[in-house]
């Protein structure tokens, strides 16, 4: 029988999304809490909304929430009595939690034992096989072993995976012999880079799999649950990007044939508190131990959704030495959650990662950056539960090259999968997310695809359908943003007649002019506002009766002008709002997302980029050079290895010809935008 012990204050060892979601699991059971802090997140929401909070310094992970030292001083000088890791840094690290424990704090999480069998692949798959959970044929890659022969012996298709840490980093698929080595080396670097550890082993790659992983929870007292599975297929770089729960592929009687896994593999690691065994899933309905992550898990609040259980309070709890509650021993799923992640990144640029200033960010009906916590599951006939947001971010906040991409976590409650769905498209649809590019369209793509919602997922879906990265926004659609952007940009004040917006005519002369840079090419809007209504021309093409309704109104300072135009007799609302640099715009509709930077009216006389010269597309380290100044290249060469946000990125060549200048060297830190170097096509 374990001692029981209060925690009347925590502090998270973490920071975003995941510190705010354990804060308010807190602010439910009156505990305080304490948040940590790296220069760059010195403004951060997170930071405000803890009861107290400690700097650590530094810029990086590893100079800030990566010093296990640091963050338990922090967690002595504020008199926090517990510490929370969340998920990533330090959460699955047994030496920390060793420390926590040490240094007479309580750590909410698993034993160090039981996250150091976990912690890698290699001994967990060993423990696994031992205690009857099938696992699939691999190897660990050893000093002396054959990289050619194992594989041969495994069998291609076959993936390359870091022993250590998670969310796809240190992970390669391989299809045949040729490209085994160097995705060996890239896998290798990139998992010493992430998680300080090298150990690499091989794994037989099932066709079409898909990626179901069940939520277990234990606590001192011997009592092991599971709490049913999530569905985690749809996934890009091997990182999940839509969650479900329950998955539209388990049966009542495969969830407790996986449950029993599940449960068995847990018991085998003696585990205690939050913890997700993952599997894949073939199509015959057999499934295979993937690995067990020791530690709450991004996707959690489908679960929460499907369950009405706050995870993180079953988490305080246990670590509180208390028993399971008598809820979980009866959980059924009700009801269907669905949940996508919001990334600052580029999906039809190969899931480029994104950096700068968000100008905007809000979802209809709830504060920006404000997290929705809702636990309970509604009752289906009072039409179920409001959207739920978890994010860390708001408007102004700064997307920093140092830490992962993710935004938010946006997630519906509804009684059937397909109005789940139709629930979450409708609210991505409707957010106001400016200022970066983001993967909003890819989730709607997704969210709206015959395939998703019949429910054919696994994890080559986005491989397999094409188009699901490019823009929602066609030229057509394009032409309409501009449309409107052109009338937000002259709303209220602007006019030189204080009473009138500029380009009204009382008797109409030359018309107004404006350009915008779209995707498709420069946008010159021509229009006249007079007492014969509304006349506008993009790039010379008249638009088809334009009739503005409401006219041209000042919304409130630092919210979006709402633009109501009808076209061609189609009547939509624009939300416009002038970017951050206030060189532009950034415009929502049903259409589709746009940001329209203005063209000047002047010659600014700033020298454009030479032809030919390729530019860092993010902040970050160039690794390996791959070619050196003056070689011959061709269109699609690899010539730099770029590691941005913890990912590598290759960067190849954008046309053929000679690279006259190499501006860059290997450990150079680069800016977005910076010259790698330049080719010459002209030969």
């Amino acid at each position: 029988m374990s001692e029981q012990r209060q925690i009347s204050k925590v502090l998270v060892a973490n920071r975003g999304e995941i510190a705010r979601r354990v804060f308010a699991g807190c602010r439910r059971m009156g505990i305080a809490t304490v948040a940590i802090y790296s220069e760059p997140d010195a403004e951060a929401a997170f930071v405000a909304e803890a009861d107290e909070a400690v700097p650590l310094g530094g810029t990086t992970a590893a100079d800030s929430y990566l010093r296990p030292g640091a963050v338990i001083d922090a967690a002595r000088v504020s008199g926090a009595d517990a510490i929370h890791p969340g998920y990533g840094f330090l959460a699955e690290n047994a030496d920390f939690a060793a420390a926590v424990g040490a240094a007479g704090l309580i750590w909410i999480g698993p034993p160090p034992e039981a996250i150091e069998a976990m912690g890698s692949k290699v001994r967990a798959r060993a423990m696994m096989e031992r205690a009857g959970v099938p696992v699939l044929p691999g190897v660990e890659l050893t000093d002396g072993a054959d990289p050619q022969a194992e594989a041969e012996r495994i069998g291609f298709p076959l993936l390359v995976k870091a022993s250590a840490g998670g969310g796809g980093k240190g992970m390669r698929t391989v299809t045949e012999a040729a490209d085994l080595l160097a995705a060996i080396d890239g896998a290798r670097r990139e998992a010493e880079g992430a998680f300080g550890d090298g150990t690499l082993f091989l794994e037989r790659l099932l066709d079409r799999p898909r990626h179901v992983e069940i939520q277990v929870f234990a606590d001192v007292h011997g009592n092991t649950v599971s709490l049913g599975e999530r569905e985690c297929s749809i996934q890009r770089r091997h990182q999940k990007v839509i969650e479900e729960a329950p998955s539209p592929a388990v049966d009542h009687e495969l969830r407790a044939r996986m449950g029993e896994a599940a449960v068995a593999a847990a018991e085998a690691g003696a585990y205690v508190g939050a913890g997700t065994v993952e599997f894949l899933l073939a199509a015959d309905g057999e499934f295979f131990f993937l690995e067990m992550n020791t530690r709450l898990q991004v996707e959690h609040p489908v679960t929460e959704m499907v369950t009405g259980l706050d995870l993180v309070r079953l988490q305080l709890l246990v670590a509180m030495g208390e028993e399971l509650p008598a809820e979980v021993h009866e959980v059924r799923p009700l009801g269907h959650a669905i949940e996508v992640r919001l990334y600052a990144e580029d999906a039809a640029a190969g899931f480029l990662p994104q950096t700068g200033t968000l100008d905007g960010f809000a979802f209809e009906g709830l504060a920006p950056g404000e997290p929705v916590i809702q636990f309970e599951v509604a009752d289906p006939a009072a039409g179920g539960l409001p959207l739920r947001v978890d994010s860390g971010v708001g408007a102004g906040s700064v997307v920093s090259p140092h830490y992962d991409p993710m935004l938010a976590k946006v997630i519906a409650w509804a009684p059937t999968r397909s109005e789940a769905a139709g629930r979450l498209a409708t609210a991505v649809a409707a957010s106001n997310i400016t200022g970066l590019v983001t993967n909003r369209d890819l989730l709607l793509r997704v969210l709206r695809h015959p395939a998703f919602l019949v429910g054919e997922t696994d994890t080559g879906f986005l491989g397999r359908h094409d188009g699901l990265a490019l823009p929602l926004l066609d030229a057509g659609g394009e032409r309409l943003h501009a449309a409107a952007a052109a009338l937000a940009a002259i709303t209220g004040g602007d006019g030189p007649l204080g009473f009138a917006p500029s380009g009204w005519r009382n008797n109409p002369s030359a018309p107004q002019r404006r350009s915008f840079e779209g995707a498709s090419g420069e946008l010159a809007v021509e229009y006249e506002i007079g007492c014969g209504g509304l006349w506008m021309t993009i790039n010379g093409e008249p638009l088809a009766e334009p009739v503005l309704h409401g006219g041209l109104r000042e919304e409130e300072e630092g919210s979006p002008r709402r633009i109501d135009l009808e076209v061609g007799g189609v009547r939509r609302t624009y939300l416009v709002q002038r970017a951050g640099d206030g060189l532009g715009w950034h415009v929502n509709s049903p259409l589709g997302q746009s940001s329209l930077p203005e063209v000047p009216r002047y010659p600014t006389g700033e020298e454009a980029e030479a032809e030919g010269a390729m530019v860092a597309p993010m902040p970050g380290k160039v690794l390996r050079l791959a070619v050196e100044q003056g070689a011959e290249v061709a269109a699609g060469d690899l010539i730099a290895v770029l590691e941005a946000m913890k990912m590598e990125h290759e960067l190849t060549a954008p046309a053929s010809g000679t690279l006259t200048e190499l501006r860059v060297s290997e450990g150079d830190q680069l800016d977005s935008g910076a010259v790698l170097g330049v080719i010459d096509s002209s030969a």
